[in-house]
């Protein structure tokens, strides 16, 4: 079995003295696993760093085994992301959703979407937006997606700014109004508007992505959210609160 593809790294084991487990989002073949002869090495650890884009080749006797990875590095972030805290903490969350999701499963939206996020998990306030976006896209993906377009009681698709945290579909204002002390809350933001969220904002947001997260795919499995997902948030709350004194 033999295959080639680009991916992004999300993480790395050492494997003996000398040798690792590279993980990579690849575009076509999902999340897969494969060992890096010589992965441990100085040559090759700059490389293989979470955040980085690869281009892998694998190579097995058959499909099921782990297979072995010779790696080209394609873009390498990581130095540049290890500057800033909510950086290293976002890199981490992200890999640990693309976790969720079935080894070796075809996702491309995701891949799709990874990168982007990375090139900007510098600036806080975008990289938080986008990454509560992935949220959700992690959701649809795993079959668990929100229906935001329209409200769920009157059919309206404007003035949408609450979620039902029964049905996981959208609410207008005035239908919600009755039960707002119910309801999560809808940033603009996750509906695609691209103004710059405020930090209530950006809580709304992770408040409703992370409820519908532990209902639907952690408690499930028996899992918590990663310990990553709140020093994430917890830092970009933080550097915004000092950048705005």
């Amino acid at each position: 079995m033999h295959w080639s593809d680009e991916g992004i790294v999300l993480g790395i084991r050492r494997h003996g003295e000398a040798n690792a487990i590279l993980e990579v989002m690849t575009v076509a073949r999902g999340r897969h696993l494969g060992l890096v002869r010589g992965g441990a090495g100085s040559r090759l650890r700059p490389v293989l760093q979470p955040g980085n884009a690869v281009r892998v080749e694998w190579r097995a006797r058959l499909d099921e085994h782990l297979g072995h990875f010779t790696v080209e590095g394609l873009r390498l972030r990581t130095g540049d992301l290890m500057a800033a805290a909510h950086a290293v903490y976002g890199v981490t969350h992200l890999a640990a959703l693309c976790r969720l999701l079935p080894e070796r499963d075809p996702h491309v939206d995701v891949h799709t979407a990874l990168g982007p996020i990375l090139d900007h998990l510098k600036d806080r306030t975008v990289a938080a937006m986008l990454i509560a976006r992935f949220e959700l896209l992690i959701l649809t993906e795993l079959g668990f997606g929100l229906d935001l377009d329209q409200c769920a009681a009157t059919g309206a698709t404007e003035d949408l700014i609450y979620v039902s945290p029964k049905s996981g579909r959208a609410v207008s204002r005035a239908a919600g109004e009755p039960w707002q002390d119910r309801m999560l809350h809808l940033p603009a933001f996750l509906r695609g508007d691209d103004h710059a969220p405020d930090a209530q904002e950006l809580t709304q947001a992770f408040a409703l992505t992370g409820f519908f997260l532990d209902r639907h795919v952690l408690a499930p499995r028996g899992l918590a959210m990663h310990d990553a997902r709140a020093s994430f948030i917890s830092a970009v709350m933080r550097e915004s609160t000092r950048a705005a004194s």
